[in-house]
Formats: C-alpha cells, structure tokens, sequence
C-alpha cells in the first residue's frame, strides 16, 4: 500500500528544482489512498505528499503522517525512481514502469503530473470530460481512472479524487493540497 502511495499519486515545503523555469510549480498536501479488494478485506493508508516540478523533472516526497519521509520518487523524460527510507531503490523508464516493478501489476500514474496542474495528460485521450465555467477539467476518464478536481487556485485543483476499478480491486486516492508556489 505504502508504495502504491509513493506513486501516485506533507509536512514541508518543498524545496525548489534547482534551474527550475516558468512551468516550475509546487504542491504539497495530504494524501489517503484506499484499496478494497473484492473479498471484502480494505488496505489504507495516508499521509502528507510534497510535488515539486519545473515542466520538465519532478520530485515527488512523501511522508507518514508524523511527517517522516517514507519515499522518493523522481522522474524526468526516460527515467523514473524510487527510493524507499531504508534505502531500497527502484528504477524504471516511465512512471508506468515504476508502478508496474514496484508493485507487480500495471497501474498507471503518468497522468497525476497533469492532474496537479488542472490540465488532462497528452495520453490517452480523454472522455467524459465535464469543464467549469472557466474551462477546467473538473470530471474526466483517463488512463483508466475516474477523476474529480475541485478547488481550483491558480496553479490547479486543491482536491483531486481519483479512482480506479480493476479485477478483484478498486482503488481510490484522495489528494487535498495545503500548499503551492
């Protein structure tokens, strides 16, 4: 659970990417990601989250909620890791990737970057997507999620809801940000 939470989708601020230009941009809030498996049995987990991203690498911390980083994750084009407290590192091409070694099975992750920002990621194409009066993706499908963003500020939504239905399991990940520059 902890590590599907590194993923996806804190107590700090985030400290900028260094040469980070125009498109940089920060979020830092909470986070609760909850996975019932069709036998009844539920996994849950929350804590605080930190995003810093300058358009182009991102750095994802996330914290337990005593405010103790358990993960890293980075990313920039062709190379996404993880780096776990007790040092344990994963590496992959793509987000995607990462989730997939870490935790077994495909779940996709790629679109949170655009998801933190208001905007629906270049791929897969999107559906069902309902904007507010000022055109912001506020209800949209993609990638196999159902998302809901809400609260917008100037930098993009300050509750973002999504969720997944796969074989066996449903997941969902509720992400409230505290924070942005």
């Amino acid at each position: 659970m902890a590590l599907l939470a590194a993923l996806l989708a804190a107590c700090t601020t985030p400290k900028p990417i260094e040469g980070a230009g125009a498109d940089a941009f920060s979020r830092v809030g909470r986070f609760a990601l909850t996975v019932n498996e069709a036998g009844g049995q539920q996994n849950a987990v929350q804590g605080g989250f930190s995003w810093s991203d300058d358009g182009r690498r991102y750095v994802l911390d996330l914290t337990n909620p005593l405010g103790s980083t358990e993960a890293r994750v980075e990313g920039r084009p062709g190379a996404a890791t993880l780096t776990k407290a007790d040092g344990t590192r994963y590496v992959a091409d793509n987000p995607d990737g990462l989730a997939a070694e870490v935790l077994g099975s495909s779940v996709p992750v790629s679109g949170l970057r655009d998801w933190l920002r208001g905007k629906l990621a270049a791929q897969p194409q999107a559906s069902d997507v309902t904007s507010d009066e000022l055109g912001r993706p506020v209800a949209f499908e993609q990638g196999g999620w159902r998302a809901r963003l809400s609260r917008y500020d100037a930098l993009g939504p300050q509750l973002l809801v999504l969720e997944r239905q796969e074989p066996g399991r449903r997941i969902m990940l509720r992400l409230v940000v505290n924070q942005s520059s």
